[in-house]
């Protein structure tokens, strides 16, 4: 440890000062996502009102914040079991940070309170949506080849940013997502470099792996963007 180390008198210290720099680490992807001008411009911000934005950015939020979530509890993360059990509890925390840091900045507490529905609702939605997401990934990538495990290891590898992606472009278009697979695209290759970078972290610089999912994200964004260039 060096002098300049924080010092931590228990792991739940440590677990809460995780989980409010994992928190804020989130918010700040948001943000530069929503900054993005090809976002702004796929989400047709000149047509919506400051609200609406603001709706925006907030799902955005929550999407990254729920993505780490889903990410801490995934089953084939690589980390030692002593590990997992720290990943496990430190998940449930984050959300918390994140209103805690909310609070610092003097956000009101019934606002406080709708952020916490917000994402114990979608966290809900998402972590529920991972099983159709894997059985539709399976389906498609077994159409064009027998599937062996590396394949199911690639699949399983991408649920979680594949369901928080699909989610949180349902919400940021209100469900009217016809026409709109160039924000879907942006939107989840924002979330899989983020996804990718704290995994890779996590797991100690495992970067192989996830090499090979890099290849199947992009056989995603490739199909997506044959789909779109069909008549």
């Amino acid at each position: 440890m060096t002098k300049d180390s924080p010092a931590f008198e228990s792991l739940e210290q440590m677990a809460d000062a995780t989980a409010t720099g994992l928190a804020q680490t989130a918010a700040g992807a948001a943000f530069q996502l929503f900054r993005e001008k090809q976002f702004r411009r796929l989400a047709r911000f000149e047509q919506l009102s400051q609200v609406e934005q603001d709706r925006i950015f907030n799902e955005l939020v929550v999407g990254f914040v729920v993505l780490i979530m889903l990410l801490l509890e995934a089953p084939d993360l690589r980390v030692a079991g002593e590990f997992r059990d720290y990943l496990a509890g430190l998940n449930k925390t984050i959300p918390k940070a994140y209103v805690n840091h909310l609070r610092t900045l003097g956000v009101e507490t019934n606002h406080l309170r709708d952020w916490e529905k917000l994402m114990d609702m979608r966290y809900e939605e998402y972590a529920r949506d991972r099983h159709e997401v894997r059985a539709a990934a399976m389906q498609i990538e077994s159409a064009e080849k027998s599937l062996d495990l590396d394949d199911l290891s690639k699949i399983q590898m991408l649920v979680p940013v594949q369901a928080v992606a699909i989610g949180c472009h349902h919400h940021i278009c209100r469900g009217d997502t016809q026409g709109r697979d160039d924000l879907f695209k942006s939107t989840l290759r924002s979330l899989s470099m983020f996804y990718v970078e704290l995994r890779v972290r996590l797991e100690g610089g495992k970067i192989t792996p996830l090499t090979r999912a890099r290849v199947a994200l992009k056989r995603v964004l490739n199909r997506i963007g044959r789909r779109n260039r069909r008549p």
